[in-house]
Order: C-alpha cells, then sequence, then structure tokens
C-alpha cells in the first residue's frame, strides 16, 4: 500500500472510531476529537472535569475501540507505588501469593492504562507512573517489563481538596494533553442524559463501540509515517515560536489580562519538549482535515490542551488556574499575527 492509500485508510478507521464513540457520549465532539489526536499522536491524556459528566465512560470507550489489554487503578491515599506492580494474597489453601499487578498483568499487549482519580494517589505512586508514561518500562520481579503500545489516562475530579495531591510538573508534563471535560449546554443534549434510559447504563452504551476498530499494535509505526507525512512550513514554525515566546513571557510582549499582575503571572513552564507535542497534535490534526500540511487553525486548535497545562503560574493564581489560562491563551493567539 502506497503512503497516500495508507494516510487515508487510517484515516477511515479514526474517523469510523470518534463517529462511533460520539454515539454514546453527547455533546462531547471536542473531546472525542482531542482525544482521537492524542491516540495518532501516541500521546497520554489527563480528563478533568466535574463528577458525572461522562470522563470514565468517555476513556472507556475509546479503550474498547483501541483493543488491547486495558487496566483500570483506583486512585486513593493508602496506593503504594507496589500495588501497580503486583498484589499478594491468601490463596484457598492458606498460603501466601503474589501475583502480577494490573500494569504487568498484560505483559507487552498492554495498550490502555487508566488512572481514576489520580489527584488521590500519593506522591511516591505519581513517581512510579512518570517512569511508566515516558519510558513505557517498570522493573518488578528482578526483570525490566517494556509496554511499547501503552497509553496511560488518567482522570482528576477539580471539585473535591480533601486527601488529594496535586500532580507535580514533571508529571503533568508528561500528559500530551490535558482536556477539560464539562456537561453539555444544549437543552436538548440534557434532555437526552436526563431521560432516555440508554444513558443510564454505561456498561451497555460502551459495548456498542467496536472493539479493536484500530490495530493497536500498528499504531506506534503509522504515527511516525503520519509526522513524516504532514509538513510544517518555515513561516508556520515561526508562528508556532512565537506563540510558544508570548505564553512563557506575557508581559515581556505586553500582554494584558483584567484582575492579573501579568509581571507575576507565569512562574514557568512551556518546556521545548511540551511544544514539540503541541507540533505533533497539529500535525494529526491536519491529517484528519485531509491535509498534507499544517495551517494556522491546526496549531490554535490543540494550543489550549496541549499547552495550558505545561504553563505553572505563581501560587496566588494556581486557584483561579482554570479561569486565566484560557484567556492566557486566546491573547497570545491575538498578539501574534496569523501568516
Amino acid at each position: 500500500m502506497d503512503n497516500d492509500n495508507q494516510l487515508a485508510d487510517w484515516r477511515a478507521r479514526a474517523l469510523r472510531l470518534a463517529h462511533q464513540v460520539n454515539s454514546v457520549m453527547v455533546g462531547q465532539q471536542r473531546a472525542v476529537h482531542l482525544m482521537l489526536i492524542a491516540v495518532f499522536a501516541r500521546g497520554h491524556v489527563l480528563l478533568e472535569g466535574d463528577v458525572g459528566v461522562g470522563k470514565t465512560t468517555l476513556l472507556r470507550a475509546m479503550a474498547r475501540g483501541l483493543g488491547g489489554g486495558y487496566e483500570r487503578l483506583e486512585g486513593t491515599v493508602d496506593l503504594m507505588p507496589s500495588d501497580m506492580a503486583y498484589h499478594t494474597f491468601i490463596d484457598e489453601q492458606g498460603r501466601p501469593r503474589v501475583e502480577p499487578g494490573p500494569v504487568l498483568r498484560h505483559g507487552e499487549a498492554l495498550a490502555t492504562f487508566f488512572f481514576n482519580e489520580i489527584n488521590r494517589a500519593r506522591p511516591q505512586v505519581h513517581s512510579l507512573l512518570l517512569r511508566l508514561m515516558a519510558e513505557r518500562t517498570m522493573h518488578a520481579f528482578n526483570r525490566e517489563y517494556r509496554f511499547p503500545h501503552l497509553l496511560v489516562f488518567a482522570d482528576r475530579n477539580r471539585i473535591e481538596r480533601e486527601e488529594t495531591f496535586e500532580l507535580p510538573a514533571a508529571a503533568r508534563d508528561r500528559f500530551f494533553m490535558e482536556i477539560g471535560i464539562a456537561a453539555p449546554t444544549e437543552r436538548d443534549a440534557l434532555r437526552s442524559l436526563m431521560f432516555d434510559t440508554r444513558y443510564h447504563d454505561a456498561d451497555t452504551l460502551i459495548d456498542q463501540v467496536e472493539p479493536g476498530l484500530v490495530d493497536y499494535t500498528a499504531l506506534n509505526a503509522f504515527s511516525q509515517t503520519l509526522q513524516d507525512s504532514v509538513t510544517v512550513s518555515e513561516t508556520l514554525q515561526n508562528y508556532a515560536l512565537d506563540l510558544w515566546q508570548v505564553v512563557r513571557a506575557p508581559a515581556a510582549h505586553g500582554i494584558e489580562l483584567d484582575d492579573v499582575d501579568i509581571e507575576a503571572l507565569v512562574a514557568g513552564g512551556g518546556s521545548p519538549r511540551g511544544m514539540s507535542m503541541m507540533v505533533r497534535a497539529a500535525r494529526v490534526n491536519a491529517w484528519l482535515a485531509e491535509r498534507d500540511m499544517v495551517v494556522p487553525e491546526d496549531i490554535r486548535a490543540v494550543l489550549l490542551e496541549t499547552t495550558g497545562h505545561r504553563i505553572f503560574f505563581n501560587p496566588v493564581y494556581e486557584i483561579r488556574r482554570d479561569e486565566i489560562i484560557g484567556r492566557l491563551i486566546e491573547a497570545a493567539v491575538a498578539r501574534v499575527a496569523a501568516p
């Protein structure tokens, strides 16, 4: 199969996956689109939103469409790093047993690891998760395990603060995207969620997604083909670099935000790795739109979700992060002239 046909064939599969996931979700088309971009860019995803808005359903539906090994771990305050690798128990004969835990159970076939309520886990757990995300490896039972096809999906409840631990900057930077999930605002969508009984049984909904729509074992190779096939002109490269500089140092570029001391807003962040992730996402967005080159709309489509969580505010503004970061990104886009 030649390159153009390969790109077209995979695009058809990707859009079919998005269609099926959207069929079981209500009013989450943008979130589904961003998740699809992350999957084909091979990046981990953190979902953040209120309770009961469909974060878990979305993650499970996407995982079913990808196929491969799937594991879920609940974040709790008493969770230990070792719980990710193995668990101990007393068998029916009363003898102690040790068996592989959720990360090791499927071996190299592990495709999706879902960490629910990640901010309830302690920093020691975050540290182990960081290595798993960065290197796709784990050391246990005196050997090194590799997970070449692994994507980590996590969600975080932004409401509850008791018995929770803030994710360290290094862990947040390892997430390719941080996607906000909110309840739909359209009245018809809310009516469906409240009164249509098909949306009251998440398991039945998720079963409607065709399993293994996308061959997870071939995603790594195809992702590289995709990245090599979608070009970014020098003009677009300069546009992306200018946006990066403005977001990292808004005061130096004349950005002003109401109720914000712009000189004291940004403490750090905006790493080159983070911006390279933005470019990877922009290439996938262009591919899904049947383009072989990135245009400014592709960068703007993914800028907030790939960059926002990598800009760290001074503590006085962190409590208002959700409100400020969007305004900062919008101001940066308005400041930098699009080619």
